[in-house]
């Protein structure tokens, strides 16, 4: 008896037509069938933003031959409501894959990120999800070291499944990586500087820039992995509770 092919779920914040999720596309196809929910423009650093003041827009496209392909007017993680929703119809694929995101998604990135939020979003929905990104913010980025953990690594998330609450949060160096390192995030933050200017109504606007500072020095973490060359694995979760913090918060004495 044939064995019947996994359903992918791609997304990503770069945009459907993306160099980083036509690669992604490519190396699902040689897993299972493969659908494709992508934002139709750029969407980067939205985070788990949702639209919720103007309408969705969702429209069939034919972009790569052999692959059914929408393109969503909204945020990353509208991308994947609209899949379950509207598309799978209730339905849930086997896995979700988001990216690869042009640049890194480590440390506290993860917390930006459209790319990674697409992937969380994916496993609220209860379905095995992966963020694929890459430390390269060029357009024409070299993404062919990449190909065969892409295909490994969602081979072995099929294979084995993800606990419920979790997903992978996978960052992949610049250039060819020495292996995979299983990892915890980095400690990090970004310094932000907010350049003043002027427009030509006399109305003040600003552009925000500002460099990443890498607190932690751990050697167990996504940042120095990725700095040893490396592929990096954080398994992240959604639940936000510092549950470390109950016994301390317990102590205080609120009823009183």
């Amino acid at each position: 008896m044939t064995k019947k092919k996994p359903t992918i779920l791609v997304v990503n914040d770069d945009g459907i037509t993306a160099p980083g999720i036509k690669v992604l596309i490519e190396e699902m196809q040689k897993i299972g069938h493969v659908v494709v929910v992508a934002p139709d423009s750029p969407q980067s650093g939205m985070g788990h933003a949702i639209t919720i003041g103007r309408p969705l827009r969702l429209d069939r496209i034919d972009l790569y031959e052999g692959v059914e392909m929408y393109k969503c007017s909204g945020t990353p993680v509208d991308c994947v409501k609209l899949a379950v929703n509207k598309i799978f119809k209730g339905r849930k694929p086997d896995v979700c894959v988001s990216g690869i995101n042009h640049g890194l998604n480590h440390s506290i990135n993860v917390l930006y990120s459209g790319t990674m939020s697409a992937a969380v979003e994916g496993a609220i929905e209860g379905i095995p999800s992966i963020g694929f990104s890459l430390d390269n913010f060029d357009y024409d980025a070299d993404f062919s070291h990449c190909r065969s953990y892409l295909v490994s690594i969602t081979k072995q998330v099929l294979a084995n499944g993800l606990p419920k609450g979790s997903l992978l949060n996978v960052n992949f160096p610049k250039d060819e990586a020495k292996g995979i390192k299983i990892c915890r995030q980095a400690g990090g933050h970004y310094v932000e500087e907010f350049d003043e200017r002027v427009d030509p109504r006399d109305r003040d606007y600003y552009w925000m820039t500002g460099r990443f500072e890498l607190e932690d020095r751990g050697e167990d973490t996504d940042s120095y992995a990725l700095s040893k060359g490396y592929v990096a694995i954080v398994p992240t979760q959604f639940d936000m509770t510092a549950h470390h913090v109950i016994p301390e918060l317990n102590s205080w004495g609120f009823d009183s």
